[in-house]
């Protein structure tokens, strides 16, 4: 099933919902030895009444995409249903002609017992890059914080620009650091914006509720890109913005009362993370693209490098969970079939 994220973030805002502010801190991990990139731990979430993707989101400190990859099929609403008992299971709203294969019964609301349970993208392969200041992985949509004196390495989900104006791979530095930052629009972002929303910006927005940057922001170099708060909880972890870094409040205030200025920061484009644990263990994690425009191309060039790794003779068993790119650790095993989220 296909889903719009800007349609849905639409929907949540028409339809009512206002995410329940529970304070989000950094996700902690301690560093693997230097030749392993597993992170985390699989978590399983129990849908109870009044859950929903954003939500969630939010409680786990995970992204909103993150969410609906990890759980194809799945309503990001949750909407529920009782067949029986007092449990309460997530109502999968597929298309009609999906809905048979899902359900297994008559279109009568009674939904099996393992959709009562979503996967929440906890662990994780650290990207191939040096384990130092800040990385942004783009096609995660996850900004990793490395603190080596202390053997800590810091998640969080973050928000980036759209298709066709997301930040291309750079490597800077935090150049400045601001507290209740004013936002001024370039004239290219006020036409973009005139276009798009028919209204006009202000050359100026002062600190406040209407500032889309929130209350922190930490420039990269001395350019004109940023890595800020926001003024609204939704759109994080989703590829919405006009092409700077958002991250929750909470997220970026922790940044900024940690992050020193000239930071190393290091923006990367990684779809396919792989590592050979140990003998007999190798794992990897497939997002999608960062862009449509290639990506044929980046799709067949990031199988092949899979192929590689996994070996020409077993991939093809593995070629359904890289086409289904659900951000969840996949366990390379020698004879039975692939396991997601299930690496030991």
């Amino acid at each position: 099933m296909v889903v719009k994220p800007l349609l849905i973030l639409t929907l949540l805002c028409s339809a009512g919902f206002s995410a329940v502010h529970t304070a989000v801190v950094a996700k902690s991990y301690s560093l693997p030895p230097s030749n392993q990139r597993l992170i985390g731990e699989p978590t399983q979430h129990q849908v109870v009444s009044g859950d929903y993707f954003q939500r969630l989101a939010e409680q786990y400190n995970v992204g909103f995409l993150a969410l609906i990859a990890a759980n194809p099929g799945v309503d990001p609403f949750l909407t529920y249903q009782k067949p029986s008992g007092n449990e309460v299971y997530a109502s999968l709203k597929v298309q009609a002609k999906e809905l048979d294969k899902a359900v297994n019964s008559e279109v009568d609301g009674n939904i099996k017992t393992e959709h009562s349970r979503i996967h929440i993208p906890t662990q994780l392969l650290l990207p191939f890059v040096e384990r130092k200041g800040v990385v942004i992985n783009l096609p995660e949509l996850r900004l990793y914080y490395f603190q080596p004196e202390q053997n800590k390495v810091h998640v969080f989900p973050v928000g980036i620009g759209r298709k066709g104006l997301a930040m291309l791979n750079l490597t800077s530095y935090i150049g400045e650091k601001r507290k209740a930052p004013i936002w001024r629009p370039s004239e290219e972002m006020k036409a973009r914006y005139l276009a798009e929303k028919g209204a006009v910006l202000a050359d100026e927005i002062p600190p406040g509720p209407t500032n889309p940057f929130g209350k922190y922001a930490l420039r990269l170099a001395t350019s004109e890109y940023l890595i800020h708060g926001t003024n609204q909880r939704f759109g994080i972890g989703t590829r919405a913005g006009y092409g700077c870094i958002r991250m929750y409040d909470d997220d970026i205030k922790w940044l900024y009362d940690n992050v020193a200025l000239n930071t190393p920061v290091k923006i990367i484009d990684q779809p396919v993370k792989m590592s050979y644990e140990k003998p007999g263990l190798k794992l990897f994690e497939v997002h999608q693209p960062l862009t449509s425009s290639n990506s044929t191309k980046q799709l067949e060039s990031g199988w092949q490098t899979l192929t590689k790794f996994i070996g020409a003779g077993q991939a093809d068993r593995y070629r359904s969970d890289y086409d289904a790119a659900t951000g969840l650790v996949v366990r390379v095993e020698k004879v039975t079939s692939a396991t997601t989220q299930v690496a030991e």
